[in-house]
């Protein structure tokens, strides 16, 4: 297949996307699904033009998600597992039952695969992926791009929660296409319903982060308040991104749930989460902050410790 790659971005070194690794205890340099189109449509006019005029829009994603949900698309999952790397032996199913590409992206893993931090005090990561942690939500800016703020009234869209969420703890998980593709809740306690926020589906990869953070607050996304017997209350966001087909939830609304229980799936494509706690509630990880600081995302997995209840 031929890939094409806009003159202009020949003529630059693109900047690569690093992370670090808790479990190997080095950087690594992410190996980006569909690179090319993503510079492309994040770092040329007629990308731009293409973006706004068709990439952003929910028909679009829609568009994607019936091609991925195609029998056919379950081509794709074997030559996707040998690139990748992903380690097949964690799967719930073999790699073979899955009926379209769709399937394998949101499948469901072993229940060892994924063990929980068993300590009452400790908070967990509610997906794979590479995330930051700021203990003050007031504090973010310069994430991608030094000036770029962040805007926590924009993202929450409501005046008291705004107030109530403002100056505490704040974790921003970016999942990739290769990771492990469900949703966990960090805490346990009571989910209330999830209210859907409208709004466009740019990317939220740091190829586009770079370009405008207001991609990651303002994308569509769903916000959910879970209410904790001791520690108040602690705000979900699931962020819609281009081509993610969309985000179905798994639990049931205002019933109780343990830390680490399945709360949902994105169908294909990128997204990411941020989770929000009250201020002098928790005391997030050393080593999320540490790297936080030097703008390095932190790559760990669902049920490993983000913070601790203080």
């Amino acid at each position: 297949m031929t890939v094409f790659v806009a003159p202009e971005l020949l003529a630059v070194q693109p900047e690569p996307i690093r992370f670090f690794n808790r479990y190997t205890g080095a950087m690594e340099t992410e190996e980006v699904y569909g690179e090319p189109f993503m510079r492309w449509t994040y770092g040329t006019r007629m990308g731009t033009l293409a973006l706004h005029g068709l990439a952003k829009r929910a028909l679009f994603s829609q568009w994607y998600g019936w091609r991925m949900n195609r029998a056919i698309s379950s081509r794709r999952v074997a030559p996707f597992i040998q690139k990748y790397g992903l380690n097949a032996s964690e799967f719930l199913e073999h790699p073979e039952v899955f009926k379209s590409f769709n399937e394998f992206f949101y499948r469901k893993l072993k229940p060892h695969a994924r063990p929980v931090d068993p300590d009452p005090i400790a908070v967990v990561f509610p997906a794979d992926g590479r995330h930051l942690g700021f203990a003050d939500a007031s504090k973010v800016e310069g994430i991608f791009v030094k000036g770029q703020a962040f805007d926590l009234k924009t993202l929450i869209q409501d005046e008291k929660l705004t107030a109530q969420f403002e100056k505490g703890s704040i974790v921003m998980s970016r999942l990739c296409p290769v990771d492990y593709h469900r949703f966990h809740f960090p805490v346990a306690g009571t989910p209330g319903k999830p209210q859907l926020i409208n709004g466009p589906l740019f990317s939220v990869s740091p190829i586009a982060l770079r370009q405008n953070i207001r991609f990651l607050f303002e994308n569509r996304r769903a916000r959910t308040v879970i209410e904790t017997k001791e520690h108040g209350r602690v705000l979900m966001f699931e962020i819609g991104a281009t081509n993610v087909g969309s985000i179905e939830f798994t639990f049931v609304p205002d019933q109780p749930v343990q830390k680490g229980a399945e709360k949902g799936y994105f169908k294909f494509g990128g997204s990411s989460m941020i989770t929000l706690f009250e201020p002098g509630r928790i005391t997030l990880s050393d080593d999320l902050l540490q790297h936080t600081r030097s703008h390095v995302e932190l790559y760990a997995r669902i049920g490993d410790r983000m913070a601790v209840w203080k």
